[in-house]
């Protein structure tokens, strides 16, 4: 079931906040594209996720396109809880371990407690997985970039293909 909520709106101007607290910048100018994929199934759903772009863009980058919010079921697990999930394309100076570290500082923040891990998941207040990094390739025992996973999961791909659409035209 797709959600009318939109963001875009709501979130105009959002800018990078140039004091992070984050280490790592690869870089001045323009910055990369980053772009992340969303969700939440536990309390004001919808709320989570404004709170999280807000968090993003204050730590993390300018957040540049958001995609409209979709309802799914949970995937990989049961529950009784449907998600809310959404992408984001982030323009960004920091380098991917650095994004990686702010993204899951702002899960923590924002009430969650565990990580899935071994293809466990779990119910979640927020849940934020960096999808893409310009073209960037990468694989080590933190990150995996482009996200070994997003092709399988429509709840990634609808979203990011919302926001793909838009940076072309």
């Amino acid at each position: 079931m797709t959600s009318d909520i939109s963001l875009r709106e709501k979130n105009k101007g959002v800018k990078a906040n140039s004091s992070s607290p984050c280490k790592g910048e690869v870089g001045r100018g323009s910055g990369s594209s980053l772009y992340l994929s969303l969700g939440s199934n536990l309390g004001d759903r919808e709320e989570n996720l404004h709170r999280a772009i807000r968090l993003i863009g204050e730590r993390v980058g300018k957040v540049e396109r958001i995609s409209s919010f979709i309802e799914t079921e949970p995937w990989g697990f049961e529950s009784k809880h449907p998600f809310l999930n959404a992408a984001i394309l982030v323009r960004t100076t920091l380098s991917p371990i650095a994004c990686l570290d702010a993204t899951q500082q702002i899960e923590r923040e924002l009430g969650r407690q565990t990580k899935s891990s071994d293809g466990i998941y779990h119910d979640r207040p927020i849940d934020i997985d960096l999808l893409m990094y310009g073209d960037l390739r990468i694989s080590t025992s933190r990150l995996t970039l482009p996200h070994p996973h997003m092709l399988e999961r429509d709840f990634v791909m609808t979203p990011l293909r919302e926001i793909l659409s838009d940076a072309e035209g």
